[in-house]
């Protein structure tokens, strides 16, 4: 295991630790003050927390709602006629009721009956147009807030694509795809299903409260009375259970990471007979999601019972103040009777608007996590470079020191120089720091002091562009992506023909078993389509090397999947791919190293000695014990 990939595992195990913390906070099935602060602290992008704990960052309130202006100003005119609408349908809503006092007053005045039809005939058109505007306005709603979700999805994507790859190796895989799914869907069901109830309800019961107080000022303020009730039930319910929608969220999420981690070393949990743990680690995550949201939906369960007493008090208030107003003679009837029913109809909107803002707090703990990743702060950028571009292709690291956050520092003071063309093999224990120093020296870490530089030039001062003609890493790791395989190797070079495609498989090896597959270069490859061996793999990531034809390529380990069968034929290939190039080699197989121009032996995060394969031998150093080593468990391969 490299040295990213052990500070990776710490961090899981820090992880690990923190759901257990969790899970014991929330046996009990309920939400306690504890895990409210914790859920508060946590939305701060840049709390500690989430600084010890390596997860993606929530965003607060105050810049979630900053995002939610900045979209709505983007689609005002969508924003508008969905408002302007909207208002149509809640006055279109009033108007019966309306319509329904001055038909009571005239009966019993005893008009004749065309005024009657006259008023028959304004409540069912006002009706029709309340059914119609009414779901125009709940299509714009859902169209507006479905366009900005579909937007804000794309940039978490993109947010999250451009993060330092030991970003989201520490915050786990499983943390970002429960963003961009569930979270996306908890936010899409509230997009779609809940705000366009609730904006009708709000308009709603805005213009029944207009229209009550048109009538008599006493009975709006009759009706009035719920409000202070209805307030004072939401000052109760939400600081419980917004806190508590995010730490259900939390928890999906880290039930997301533990299922992802399974599925994805399913052959290891097979191996070492892992299953029962890891079905059971995944238990107790599902259960931790199940019991908080129990709990929350307790605080939902009291909360409906606040708001029928509030109900009641409001009712029964509107009735006395009428019965009074009617017998001295302020207000006819038909007006107390309108005044009732509007008063009552705002039972159903508001009761809809109470069911769903269960999904709403849900959406909007949802909106936070995405938010969050959306804000990620790019690093701090170093000043503009204003000196020469590179003068040639020698990669030189000056006095590195680097360390993950939250642990200790893996390079003190590391420095190397690569002449240009030459070829540097980087060896040591497993944990010496070899894969940072690479990283380091590709541009993808920012050391804490020192700078790693091509030709003069930093690679932290170089823009993406320059940086990817200059320098090119080819990792153990190595990604097909689902699609024809040509397509696969122009990521390198989007207007490479397929003769330079083809060339370049050839050079590395590769053109005998692409001419094998059965449609060649367009064979379809990655998930769904004809699965690679990692050795072939690995020739696909050197022949995209030869496209993009940089001055310096890094190899982290670049052999190491080959196994022992085909390791001569892979390394053959990093030979070709890397001809001509300033190469540093982070060598997994010590015969990598009998090859290079120059060694270096790197432990604790110190350069131990440097030279020749050779002269370190006859040395007798550190190198000299790692090749006896070698030698003794690896036979070479046969000349």
């Amino acid at each position: 295991m490299n040295s990213a990939q052990a500070n990776s595992a710490q961090v899981s195990d820090a992880q690990v630790s923190d759901a257990q913390v969790s899970d014991a906070q929330v046996r009990d099935a309920q939400v306690s003050d504890e895990q409210v602060d914790s859920a508060q602290a946590n939305s701060a992008p840049g709390s500690d927390a989430q600084v010890s704990d390596g997860r993606l960052p929530i965003a607060d309130r105050r810049e979630t709602l900053r995002w939610l202006r900045g979209a709505l100003r983007a689609r005002w005119g969508e924003a508008a006629a969905a408002s302007a609408v909207g208002l149509l349908a809640a006055a279109a809503g009033v108007t019966p009721v309306y319509a329904l006092g001055v038909l009571v007053d005239r009966v019993r005045a005893g008009a004749p009956g065309s005024d009657i039809v006259g008023i028959t005939v304004v409540i069912v058109a006002a009706a029709l147009v309340a059914g119609v505007s009414t779901a125009v306005s709940s299509y714009l709603i859902a169209r507006l807030g479905g366009r900005m979700l579909a937007q804000l999805r794309e940039d978490t994507v993109e947010r999250a694509i451009t993060l330092p790859a030991t970003r989201l190796e520490r915050a786990g895989k499983g943390e970002l795809m429960s963003r961009v799914g569930a979270d996306v869907a908890a936010v899409n069901k509230a997009v779609t299903d809940v705000l366009p109830t609730m904006t009708s309800s709000v308009l709603l019961a805005a213009l029944s409260i207009a229209a009550m107080v048109g009538i008599d000022w006493r009975l709006g303020l009759a009706g009035l009375v719920t409000f202070p009730l209805y307030v004072l039930a939401l000052r109760w319910y939400l600081p419980r259970s917004g806190p508590g929608y995010a730490v259900e969220r939390a928890a999906v999420g880290e039930r997301s990471q533990l299922l992802l981690e399974s599925v994805q070393g399913l052959r290891t949990v097979h191996a070492y007979r892992l299953e029962a743990p890891h079905l059971q680690g995944i238990d107790v995550a599902s259960a931790r999601a199940r019991d908080v949201s129990v709990a929350v939906f307790g605080y939902f369960t009291r909360l409906v019972g606040r708001i029928n007493r509030a109900e009641f008090a409001g009712l029964t208030a509107i009735v006395v103040t009428g019965f009074w107003l009617v017998q001295q003679g302020s207000v006819t009837v038909g007006g107390t009777a309108a005044a009732a029913v509007l008063f009552h109809r705002l039972f159903n909107p508001v009761s809809m608007l109470l069911y769903t803002f269960d999904e709403l707090q849900a959406g909007g703990a949802g909106l936070a996590r995405l938010v969050g990743v959306v804000t990620i702060p790019d690093e701090p950028a170093g000043a503009a470079w204003d000196g020469p571009p590179p003068r040639d292709a020698a990669l030189e690291l000056r006095g590195v020191r680097f360390g993950y956050p939250g642990g200790p520092e893996v390079l003190h003071g590391v420095s190397l120089r690569i002449e240009a063309g030459q070829r540097v093999a980087l060896v040591g224990s497993t944990g010496a720091g070899k894969s940072t120093l690479a990283a380091v020296a590709a541009g993808i870490l920012r050391p804490a002091e020192g700078t790693a530089s091509i030709g003069g030039m930093p690679v932290t001062l170089m823009d993406p562009a320059t940086l990817r003609t200059h320098v090119a890493i080819v990792s153990q790791e190595t990604h097909v992506f689902a699609g024809p395989l040509v397509e696969d190797l122009r990521l390198a070079r989007p207007g490479a023909s397929d003769e330079d495609v083809a060339a370049a498989l050839a050079a590395v090896g590769a053109a005998e078993w692409v001419g094998a597959l059965p449609d060649g270069l367009h064979t379809v490859v990655g998930e769904g389509g004809h699965e690679l061996t990692a050795a072939r793999a690995q020739q696909v990531a050197l022949a995209r090397l030869l496209l993009a034809d940089p001055a310096v390529a890094i190899l982290d380990e670049a052999t190491a999947e080959a196994g022992s069968y085909g390791a001569r034929d892979l390394e053959d290939s990093a030979l070709a791919a890397t001809a001509g190039r300033t190469t540093l080699v982070v060598a997994h197989r010590l015969t990598q190293a009998r090859t290079a121009d120059r060694v270096v032996v790197l432990e604790g995060g110190r350069v131990a000695e440097e030279g020749g394969h050779d002269e370190l031998l006859l040395a007798g150093g550190r190198y000299a014990q790692l090749w006896a080593a070698w030698e003794s468990r690896t036979p070479l391969p046969a000349e």
